[in-house]
């Protein structure tokens, strides 16, 4: 058996007062271009997940998010060729500023049962139902 390193990133499913959902789509150059994800990043050594978020959601949308707004909801682990993914999804329903892309990707508001429309990377899809339990 080999060693599979462990990558810890953790996405947001930010929801607006109509219930819908904000994804990004990947820019031109990163991994999985084009593809559409839910905002978050990579979990830093030494970092607490909230913290992650709270520091990317201002990064990549320049939003103010509040630990006390963040709500876990589920999880993804899935196995990549090289690394294996575990990402916790939170919910967050309130945030200070303006939702910008700040970081050259496009965004969508996307009401939960349409989010299959938007391909998606395979750790991203079984998240899904989960948001279409608690939004529909």
């Amino acid at each position: 058996m080999t060693d599979i390193r462990l990558t810890l990133v953790v996405a947001c499913a930010l929801v607006d007062t109509d219930r819908r959902v904000l994804i990004a789509r990947r820019p031109a150059g990163k991994a999985m271009a084009g593809l559409w994800e839910f905002p978050g990043g990579k979990v830093e050594r030494g970092e607490r997940p909230e913290a992650t978020l709270i520091r990317e959601l201002h990064e990549e949308i320049g939003i103010i998010v509040h630990e006390s707004c963040l709500a876990p909801l589920t999880f993804a682990s899935h196995a990549y060729d090289d690394f294996h993914l575990l990402m916790p999804l939170y919910i967050c329903r309130r945030w200070e500023g303006d939702v910008t892309a700040r970081e050259g990707q496009q965004l969508a508001w996307v009401r939960a049962n349409k989010l299959r429309d938007y391909p998606m990377p395979p750790a991203d899809i079984p998240l899904i139902p989960h948001l279409i339990d608690v939004l529909l």
